[in-house]
């Protein structure tokens, strides 16, 4: 009985020293970057998450005794260790041949500095008596800040513009007949859902080729680029005459809306590149007034460009272009002169429209739609590409291309160029009214101008 005893306490131990811990390694850390850094950000806004991962290589464990922010409470940097918002940190543990994530977020106070600045930090680690360090690094970029407030006047264009909200020139009760002017080089950033509203007042956007007026979503890190939906855009209330030259608007809800107007001209839009809005690139709404040229509008999730229950429009030499990645419900370009309220349907007139020298193209078969009532209509179409399978047999339609392959240099990269084989070329006219005699990019178009806002150059 005695032998069985001691052998079951034994076996008791010998289980018991199978389950004891490994023993820590005296060995170093590895980690997945030794900088991180982060693209420029904006003076008062967060950045997106960024993180980097720290590797135990070694067979046994491994007792981090300390990690530490080196910038501590001052620094704009925030650090996740573990599931722990802290800037100090001890006894963490990672297991033989295991990893463990470090999250880090940046905001960034204002400089007063026009030029961007480089702002660094780093992480300490300190393992089995040695320090490692992995660098924080972003550029920041101060700017000017509009949070709901009214604007007017001349921009300066020495640094970005950022809204937060609204940025309003007029507002209903408030301001109205004022002048916004932007000029040429101004780069403005709109924040989550911010907008411009232009109120019973004028919009001047002066850009140049090369030197163009751009509007798009505040993250500045490369994976917003190409995304969608980052801001909700400008909105024209019944504004008065307002001119937009070089512009580019992208990546919003609705690039720009032009609301009803008693204005002679609501807005000239010449030379500018309206793209990759989540419902609409351009939506003229309920009797506004619109002259546009030599303008690319491009993907769409909804339709392209709407122009929606009546009013007056002339474009010339305009690009269509819809390539949305997504499913859309819309085609590049649709006109329509009614709509319907609580169950009643209401017209407006369509009143002396041109299109002339335009393209609509995409990847729907009927990417053009018009669908109107019986209202006065008066719109003149000539020598046009609408890509539609059904076409539209009127005597409105002049010299109209309904299919084939508009053969755009590279889709793929969103290059609307026409290639060397495109029945775009030479099918223009050159006498068309408002007919621009320089494309988009200041090529001067021969006598007989290629469709769409880029003119073929060999």
């Amino acid at each position: 009985m005695k032998k069985f005893l001691v052998i079951l306490f034994l076996g008791a131990l010998a289980i018991t020293s199978c389950k004891k811990d490994l023993p820590f390694t005296k060995d170093h850390l590895d980690f997945s970057v030794d900088t991180l850094l982060f693209d420029t950000v904006f003076t008062t806004v967060g950045s997106t998450t960024q993180s980097f991962k720290i590797y135990n290589r070694n067979n046994q464990k491994i007792k981090i005794d300390a990690i530490q922010l080196m910038g501590g409470e001052s620094s704009p940097f925030r650090i996740n260790v573990d599931g722990y918002n802290t800037n100090f940190i001890e006894g963490i543990e990672i297991l033989p041949n295991d990893s463990l994530f470090v999250f880090v977020e940046v905001t960034l106070d204002v400089n007063g500095q026009n030029l961007p600045l480089v702002v660094s930090d780093s992480v300490r680690f300190l393992t089995n008596g040695l320090n490692q360090y992995v660098n924080l690094d972003v550029w920041g970029q101060d700017a000017y800040f509009h949070a709901n407030e009214l604007v007017e006047g001349t921009w300066p264009n020495d640094k970005p513009h950022v809204i937060y909200g609204i940025a309003a020139c007029g507002y209903p009760g408030l301001d109205s007949g004022k002048t916004l002017t932007i000029p040429a080089g101004t780069q403005v950033y709109g924040h989550k859902d911010a907008k411009l509203i232009i109120y019973k007042s004028s919009l001047d956007i002066q850009g140049t080729y090369g030197n163009e007026v751009v509007f798009q979503g505040d993250r500045l890190e490369s994976f917003y680029d190409d995304i969608s939906g980052q801001w909700g855009g400008i909105h024209m209330v019944q504004a008065n005459t307002s001119s937009i030259n070089y512009a580019i608007i992208k990546n919003g809800a609705v690039g720009l809306q032009v609301d009803t107007t008693n204005a002679p001209i609501t807005l000239t839009l010449t030379n500018s590149i309206i793209s990759n809005h989540d419902f609409f690139n351009l939506l003229v709404n309920a009797g506004a007034i619109v002259e546009a040229n030599n303008c690319l509008f491009g993907d769409a999730g909804l339709i392209g460009t709407y122009l929606y229950a009546g009013g007056e429009y002339h474009f010339t030499n305009c690009s269509f272009v819809n390539y949305w990645a997504g499913s859309r419900s819309g085609p590049a370009l649709a006109i329509s002169n009614y709509w319907v309220y609580e169950g009643a349907l209401y017209c407006r007139s369509i009143n002396n429209s041109t299109f002339y020298n335009n393209v609509v193209y995409g990847t729907i078969d009927k990417e053009f739609e018009v669908d109107t009532v019986d209202c006065s209509v008066d719109m003149t179409f000539s020598n046009n590409y609408f890509k539609r399978d059904e076409p539209y047999n009127y005597p409105a339609y002049i010299n109209t291309i309904w299919e084939g392959n508009a053969l755009f240099y590279d889709v793929s990269n969103k290059d609307f160029h026409l290639s060397e084989t495109s029945p775009l070329k030479d099918w223009g006219d050159y006498f068309a009214p408002y007919s621009p005699a320089l494309d988009i990019e200041g090529v001067l178009r021969d006598a007989s101008p290629d469709l769409g806002c880029y003119e073929y150059v060999p």
